[in-house]
């Protein structure tokens, strides 16, 4: 078996170093990894409004100067119209939900169209259904629950761009996978 590098593959060694410095800006900002757990969207909503990320995966996502903590959400308009949640969602996770204030950025592969703010009382009607069907399964977690885009749109404050247009792109046909040999 042989391997040679694709053409392209000189260009991304040449764009390599920024992304490094990227990566390095993002470690500034307690994001360990800009490719994992939408690092680096996360990155650009916290300077662009001026938060402070939160250690640690169990908690809220960031806190603003003046210390009132943020949940952080965002979404690839190209691939969902729907904002997830978590992956192990129970009471203690929704009880934790209902205290703080959520950000929500709304994206085109990885460029920010909007940013929106809900207060946790706006999306309680979500949190209410939430709970109640982790009751009638018996106490068993839910599996990323989701928060509609238009439901966003509909109710939340736009803190910048411009509302997006939710409509996905066509996408073009998958190529044919040519046969192992």
């Amino acid at each position: 078996m042989a391997f040679a590098p694709h053409r392209d593959f000189a260009t991304l060694r040449r764009l390599w170093p920024a992304v490094e410095r990227y990566q390095k800006l993002a470690l500034k900002h307690g994001i360990s990894d800009i490719f994992q757990d939408n690092g680096g969207k996360q990155l650009q909503l916290i300077l662009l409004l001026g938060l402070v990320v939160l250690p640690g995966r169990e908690g809220n996502d960031a806190r603003t100067a003046g210390g009132q903590e943020l949940e952080l959400k965002t979404v690839n308009l190209d691939l969902q119209n729907q904002f997830t949640t978590h992956h192990h969602l129970n009471p203690t996770i929704l009880a934790k939900y209902r205290q703080v204030p959520w950000v929500f950025g709304f994206y085109r592969g990885i460029t920010l169209k909007a940013v929106y703010l809900l207060q946790a009382e706006q999306i309680e009607p979500y949190f209410a259904d939430w709970e109640a069907k982790w009751h009638e399964r018996g106490g068993k977690d839910i599996n990323n629950p989701k928060i509609p885009s238009k439901f966003v749109l509909a109710h939340g404050e736009l803190l910048w761009g411009e509302p997006p247009d939710l409509t996905r792109p066509k996408r073009a046909p998958a190529r044919a996978r040519k046969p192992r040999k």
